[in-house]
């Protein structure tokens, strides 16, 4: 290792508790282990995917450990957003202060930077540079959709969100369904809120009778359930417009 080398600093991935949005979510060290709560307490660098809700991660945090310096003198830089179209060297330079030696806590709203959620783009520019990358355990709402929802947890695929376009979305469905029974593989997507209960109508319309249709909603939150259910039952319970627009879902399939 070179002395250049051994004086960078790292990434370190920091999980984030899955009840962003919530009113009165519960205390963080129910969400994350105590060493990873701790360690967010004494880095000073972030990069966040929003500054607000880093901002009350952060305080959540340090009613339990004390943070290296106060909020307002913390510095928090944000992510370009998904949408952007942010050059390699504007992402390089985000990670000065770890090319320089430090820490850098990488934070995205809720669950583990990286895995439906912004990230990506940052960790492959610190792998390139050389730096150390360090994930920290925590809830993804995706693996824990997938392990209570019985479904094939051997082999999946996350498929992200589905096109909100009628006839785009309804073919997009069928493809992945019928892949699923060729794959014997499940499909995971997700959705914003306000769009759960029309995704859910899509689904239980377009998915054959027979594949096992999951809802994994509010994980972790204190009105959270998760239902799995054929598509024939979920036609007869009729239930598509109940599921409640506010909160954060996951939907995972397998073809029978």
């Amino acid at each position: 290792m070179s002395a250049d080398t051994a004086q960078r600093g790292g990434l370190v991935l920091i999980p984030n508790a899955l009840d962003f949005g919530a009113d009165a979510p519960p205390p963080i060290e129910q969400a994350l282990p105590l060493p990873v709560i701790q360690r967010a307490a004494g880095l000073i660098h972030w990069l966040v995917e929003n500054p607000k809700s880093a901002r009350a991660f952060l305080k959540r945090v340090g009613t339990v450990t004390p943070l290296a310096r106060p909020i307002q003198e913390l510095d928090l830089r944000e992510l370009p957003s998904a949408k952007s179209a942010a050059s390699g060297d504007a992402i390089r330079a985000l990670l000065a202060p770890a090319l320089a030696g430090a820490q850098i806590g990488l934070l995205s709203e809720a669950g583990l930077p990286g895995v439906a959620d912004p990230g990506a783009a940052l960790v492959t520019a610190a792998h390139e540079a050389g730096l150390t990358v360090e994930a920290l355990p925590g809830p993804s709402a995706l693996l824990l959709a997938l392990a209570a929802s019985g479904l094939n947890g051997q082999a999946f695929a996350f498929v992200g969100y589905l096109p909100v376009k009628e006839v785009e979305r309804a073919a997009r469905i069928r493809e992945l369904d019928a892949h699923s029974r060729r794959a014997r593989q499940t499909q995971i997507a997700i959705e914003t809120p306000y769009r759960n209960g029309a995704l859910l109508a899509a689904l239980i319309e377009h998915l054959q009778p027979a594949t096992r249709l999951c809802v994994a909603c509010a994980l972790t939150w204190p009105q959270g359930w998760c239902r799995t259910r054929s598509v024939r039952d979920w036609r007869r319970a009729n239930e598509s417009a109940s599921i409640d627009n506010r909160l954060p879902a996951v939907f995972l399939w397998q073809a029978a």
